[in-house]
C-alpha cells in the first residue's frame, strides 16, 4: 500500500507545483511546454514521471536551477514539507547567490525610474527646477 504523501507515480508538472517551484500547475506545464525544463539532460514533457534521484534543470524567472529529486508528492503542502522533496545542487546555489549579488551591486537602471505620469507636485518641482538652472549657461550668465 502506498502512503498518501509518497505516491509511486506523479506527473512532472504536478511535482514541480507540489515542490513549490511554480505558483500554479498551469505555470509549471507552460514552462515545460516552452522547453525550459529538462530531466537528466533530456527535454521533458508534462506527463513525464520523475523518479527519486533524477536531476531536473529548469528556469524560474531569470534564474536557472538544478535540483535532485528526493521525494515524490502529488499534493501541495507547506513549504517545509515541499523543501524535503528536492535538494538543490551546490553549483546551482552558487550561481543563484552570485546572480543575486550582481543584481544588488548593479541594479537595472530602468527599475529606478518612477512609473507613470508625474503628479501635480512633481510637475511643479520640475518647473521650479527649470527656472533655476540651465545646462547651457554657467553661474555668471556667460555661455
Amino acid at each position: 500500500m502506498t502512503s498518501r504523501t509518497e505516491p509511486e507515480r506523479v506527473r512532472l508538472d504536478k511535482w514541480l507545483w507540489a515542490a513549490r517551484f511554480f505558483k500554479t500547475r498551469a505555470l509549471s506545464a507552460e514552462a515545460i511546454d516552452k522547453g525550459r525544463v529538462s530531466v537528466n539532460g533530456q527535454a521533458a514533457k508534462a506527463s513525464r514521471e520523475p523518479r527519486v534521484g533524477d536531476t531536473i534543470e529548469f528556469r524560474q524567472g531569470n534564474e536557472a536551477r538544478v535540483v535532485t529529486v528526493k521525494g515524490l508528492s502529488a499534493v501541495r503542502g507547506p513549504a517545509p514539507v515541499a523543501q524535503q522533496l528536492y535538494e538543490e545542487t551546490p553549483a546551482s546555489v552558487a550561481r543563484r547567490l552570485a546572480a543575486a549579488e550582481q543584481r544588488r551591486l548593479a541594479p537595472e537602471p530602468a527599475l529606478s525610474q518612477p512609473m507613470g505620469r508625474p503628479t501635480k507636485r512633481d510637475r511643479r518641482t520640475l518647473k521650479d527646477w527649470g527656472d533655476r538652472w540651465s545646462a547651457s549657461l554657467d553661474d555668471d550668465g556667460n555661455e
